[in-house]
């Protein structure tokens, strides 16, 4: 049988984008230089996040072949890959991380204000890291994924769909590719953007929870949530959903500077960019959950598209320096 998850596109959604000069990004570049990998990422794109039996199948290839290809698009920061638990064993489930791609010959060319922007939306359920306690719990635009309040469920393959996710205690953490440095580009700020608000099992908009955001592993800052929001049904939460349930939060941006860091324009740290080695690393690391020494640990629901009042999942946004 061809089990595992699949995930649609939706048309809707922001597109991610990767520019390259050809006179650099070999990796990439080799990535690219194969008929079977291209059709990977077509697939991928096409279908959404699928494992290695899914694409074997699909392409009609050897899983061997597979496996080798999903390697070398690994490696190229091409494809984001996770091994979750399945029903006998575990299972790799490949996501492709961009939408389109273009090679520049002309890389003496000034960027256009456009460019100088990237923008990636990530699916919540694409988490490559999860560490949480009850009350916890996931659910896609149609329904609950797996049982709740049992953590052992964040690790579901379906998660690939989740659409709300909350738990009291813990964390989950997102890799992003770093256009930057695919780019070699200076990074002026970067900043993340999602809907969150406050969990405890019902709803009480009076429920204080310290809501901190890392960023490869520096903690950022803490927004205090004041509370978990039921008052009224979320603009995009389904009918289905109870409405003794968690609707909607508060759409929150993190912004990290030269100077500092800041929470929708308010200075909430001295975190600059130079303390996250950007450089360094190929992707971006950002972690969102409780803080162990909290001194509200109220809990945590994150909305993505298709619940709460902003139809986003959790967005990350570079600004480049000419």
């Amino acid at each position: 049988m061809d089990g595992g998850p699949k995930q649609k596109k939706d048309s809707g959604r922001k597109r991610s984008f990767l520019t390259l000069d050809a006179g650099d990004n070999a990796e990439v570049l080799k990535g690219l230089a194969s008929p079977i990998r291209v059709r990977i990422l077509k697939l991928l794109h096409a279908e959404g996040a699928l494992n290695v039996n899914q694409i074997s199948a699909r392409l009609d290839l050897p899983q061997s072949t597979v496996a080798t290809n999903v390697q070398l698009l690994e490696r190229a920061d091409l494809i984001r890959s996770q091994t979750v638990k399945a029903r006998k064993g575990h299972q790799k489930v490949c996501a492709a991380q961009y939408d389109e791609i273009v090679v520049r010959f002309d890389a003496e060319t000034a960027r256009g204000k456009d460019e100088d922007l990237v923008e990636v939306s990530m699916p919540l359920g694409l988490y490559t890291g999860v560490d949480v306690s009850p009350p916890c719990g996931l659910c896609s635009t149609d329904g609950i994924i797996g049982l709740l309040d049992i953590p052992d469920f964040f690790h579901d393959p379906n998660r690939m769909q989740a659409a709300l996710l909350w738990f009291g205690r813990g964390h989950v953490e997102y890799k992003f590719p770093n256009n930057a440095k695919l780019l070699n580009a200076a990074v002026e700020w970067l900043e993340f953007s999602m809907e969150l608000s406050s969990e405890v099992p019902g709803t009480n908009a009076d429920w204080p929870s310290d809501i901190t955001l890392w960023v490869n592993e520096v903690p950022v800052g803490t927004w205090t949530s004041p509370g978990d929001f039921g008052d009224k049904r979320g603009a995009y939460t389904p009918n289905w959903w109870k409405l003794e349930g968690s609707q909607y939060g508060l759409l929150k941006t993190w912004r990290v500077g030269a100077e500092g860091s800041y929470i929708d324009g308010v200075r909430i740290s001295g975190v600059t960019l130079a303390d996250l080695d950007l450089a360094k690393h190929h992707s971006i690391r950002m972690r969102v959950g409780i803080d162990p020494n909290a001194k509200h640990p109220g809990g945590l629901n994150v909305f993505g598209r298709g619940f709460g009042n902003y139809d986003q999942d959790i967005v990350m946004r570079m600004h480049l320096a000419r």
